[in-house]
């Protein structure tokens, strides 16, 4: 049996860049093209090929094609060549986490994976969650759920020392948000609302470069863990609460064992233990730049590389002259 602190050496930190990079070289096909679901797709396809290369039992507890058969990373996937014998990984995964923004060609596409060793990350359904981050540098307990819009924004404030309207937000652009936005634009916060994305509007909160503060909203559960794991390797705060619409979302989260449909779940309760987190620009943003295609058939990418024990960020930028698997 693999010893728990040798799990991830057994899967090397830059094996996970050439999983991201295939997925995201498959997508950006069709960057601006209009076809959701043809660039979905081919992330998917890329990805789940990269990922049976490796020499792991791997199983995928953040996916996509939860709710239906289709030929997605469903949860409960097993990949990696060495089913049984390898080091037990548990994986998250959006292989194209903007679909719309890709097939429209905006900013900030990625393809996005986490892993940690077997049971350390959040078995979420495929549902909505209500979240809530920022970067590294404050107290504990600056944030909260339970408080206010206002109030954790004060409390983000008071430990920049600095006054509430120099805070700036993002902020998923959905009709859903129109609280939010007033109750932000009431305390003259500055407001960077995005189309799709928020793993990387999460991870913003940990560049000063971005400007951002504070991310608020909802947006979708797998995406949190996945921020959540990002979040553990560079520093910072998150919460993240689970919203259920109906009857057949609360019966999806009995079936994956959340009991608690209120519960409150900390940045560690959603990924804890070491974990490795990757990622990919497909599409130009601010935390990656997007897929290049260049003269004489040579592609560009560049990825970031985060791991949580030992609190290293790489960013690698690849120049490949063949299309990765």
């Amino acid at each position: 049996m693999v010893s728990a602190s040798h799990v991830l050496d057994r899967v090397l930190v830059l094996e996970m860049v050439r999983v991201t990079e295939a997925a995201a070289i498959a997508a950006s096909k069709w960057i601006g093209r209009g076809d959701n679901d043809s660039a979905d797709a081919a992330a998917v396809e890329a990805m789940r090929a990269a990922l049976n290369e490796l020499p792991m039992d791997g199983t995928v507890v953040i996916g996509e094609g939860e709710r239906d058969e289709a030929p997605m990373l469903y949860i409960g996937e097993k990949v990696g060549s060495a089913q049984g014998e390898g080091p037990a990984i548990d994986i998250a995964l959006d292989p194209l986490e903007g679909t719309t923004i890709t097939a429209t060609a905006g900013p900030n596409a990625l393809a996005v994976l986490a892993i940690a060793e077997k049971g350390c990350l959040l078995n979420a359904p495929d549902v909505y969650m209500e979240k809530i981050a920022i970067g590294g540098g404050y107290p504990d307990g600056t944030i909260n759920l339970d408080k206010s819009v206002a109030d954790n924004v004060r409390a983000v404030a008071a430990a920049k020392n600095v006054q509430p309207s120099e805070i700036i937000a993002c902020v998923l652009d959905r009709p859903r948000h129109s609280e939010i936005i007033a109750e932000l634009r009431a305390l003259g916060c500055g407001i960077k609302l995005i189309p799709d994305g928020d793993v990387a509007g999460v991870i913003a909160t940990t560049d000063p470069d971005t400007g951002v503060d504070i991310y608020l909203g909802t947006g979708g559960a797998p995406e949190g863990v996945l921020a959540a794991a990002a979040l553990r390797c560079v520093g910072g705060q998150m919460q993240g609460r689970l919203l259920f619409r109906n009857d057949d979302e609360r019966g999806r989260a009995h079936r994956w064992g959340i009991e608690d449909l209120d519960r409150i779940y900390s940045m560690e309760d959603m990924a804890k233990g070491d974990c490795i987190f990757a990622a990919t620009g497909v599409t130009d943003g601010s935390l990656l730049s997007g897929v290049k295609r260049r003269k004489g058939g040579c592609i560009e990418t560049e990825s970031i590389v985060m791991r949580a024990s030992s609190g290293t960020v790489r960013r690698v930028s690849t120049q490949s002259h063949r299309e990765l698997a």
